[in-house]
């Protein structure tokens, strides 16, 4: 290959990364898939922002006009997730469906409630060490507290740079103080959750019999077949856990 060659391939590579960044797919190597964030980070998170026509909120009666409006809706604590010391307690309508389910798996997961610390901000309240480009004025951002907990922080981790790997959000762990910084891009997020649930439903249309024998759960029957408690339960009507040998109950497959 020539130089000429080279010099024109370098270009063209650099084309394709720019178109790549500007729709949001491109992913620069390392710095999104290890949560230290980035300027590059920055960059994807204001290009979806500006992408999606968000407005830079920038005082507190305009987060409320914002919320009249309908373009952002109110996060309210459940049993899964709680809020703390949040200000202005309203997000996208992407970004709660975020929270709801994310708080929902973690607390399967780990056992603990996920703690929502920060949502949507308007410019005259950043704090100081805010950046300046932050996205949380457009109420597509939200800060999660650092768990003491390492299992829940390393399940948390896996899922954020999971999501992230998907270009449905850019997360970043800050240090000082410590928590997670998570810009969900809300298109992507929503196209996510179709999926997820498209997969889920597929999952469920296609079932098998099982033959309870002596000594089976139905934690140790979902378990052994990759599903839940409460999706075994859901297929067979069960209110509650008890079984009997001998009982044929109907198993999603992953088929």
């Amino acid at each position: 290959m020539t130089s000429s060659d080279t010099t024109t391939l370098t270009r063209s590579l650099v084309a394709v990364a720019a178109t790549l960044l500007a729709s949001g797919l491109f992913v620069a190597p390392g710095s999104a898939q290890s949560l230290r964030g980035s300027s590059t980070s920055l960059d994807r998170q204001n290009i979806q922002a500006r992408a999606h026509d968000f407005t830079y909120i920038d005082t507190d009666s305009r987060v409320r006009y914002f919320a009249d409006q309908g373009w952002l809706v109110r996060v309210r604590p459940d049993r899964n997730y709680t809020l703390h010391a949040v200000s202005f307690p309203y997000a996208r309508p992407e970004v709660a469906l975020f929270i709801r389910r994310l708080g929902a798996q973690y607390r399967a997961a780990c056992g603990e409630q996920l703690v929502v610390t920060s949502l949507t901000r308007p410019t005259t309240r950043q704090p100081r060490n805010a950046s300046a480009r932050s996205v949380h004025p457009t109420g597509m951002a939200l800060d999660l507290r650092y768990s003491r907990n390492r299992a829940c922080r390393s399940w948390l981790e896996g899922v954020l740079l999971s999501l992230e790997r998907g270009g449905v959000l850019e997360a970043t762990r800050e240090r000082y103080p410590p928590h997670y910084h998570v810009a969900v891009f809300p298109e992507q997020y929503e196209r996510h959750v179709e999926r997820m649930q498209t997969r889920t439903a597929t999952r469920r249309t296609a079932q098998m019999a099982y033959t309870v024998r002596s000594g089976d759960s139905l934690w140790t029957i979902a378990r052994s077949h990759g599903i839940s408690v409460d999706d075994l339960r859901s297929v067979n009507g069960l209110r509650g856990s008890r079984i009997y040998a001998g009982q044929v109950l109907e198993v999603p497959t992953n088929q």
